[in-house]
């Protein structure tokens, strides 16, 4: 149990660096991991002590991005189709949230 809490408080920490939300695809986190390392990439930066900081900076980010990568690639899907291939978009939505109040067909 020690493990699993540590390992999200490293997620959760991850994402904050790099200033993402809650939910993320795995494009937004590769967006955000780049437009951070643009501003703290030691090659970018001015004067010896900014190069040193960068440098520092540069590998929290690279292990945040790197923490919430794994994360995202640990998830396995199943690629062989199943009945809901056979649904259209429509009636997928339908049949997983159709009962519900303020996403069902009951909604005013």
């Amino acid at each position: 149990m020690k493990k699993k809490v540590a390992k999200w408080e490293e997620i959760v920490a991850a994402r904050d660096l790099l200033g993402l939300d809650n939910i993320a695809s795995l494009e937004e986190i590769k967006q955000a991991y780049r437009r951070k390392a643009k501003a703290h990439h030691p090659d970018l930066t001015g004067s010896a002590p900014e190069v040193a900081e960068g440098a520092v900076e540069m590998h929290r980010l690279t292990e945040a991005y790197q923490t919430l990568t794994s994360y995202c690639f640990s998830y396995r899907i199943s690629l062989e189709p199943d009945q809901d291939s056979q649904l259209d978009d429509e009636d997928w939505w339908m049949q997983r949230f159709g009962n519900d109040p303020l996403w069902g067909k009951g909604k005013v």
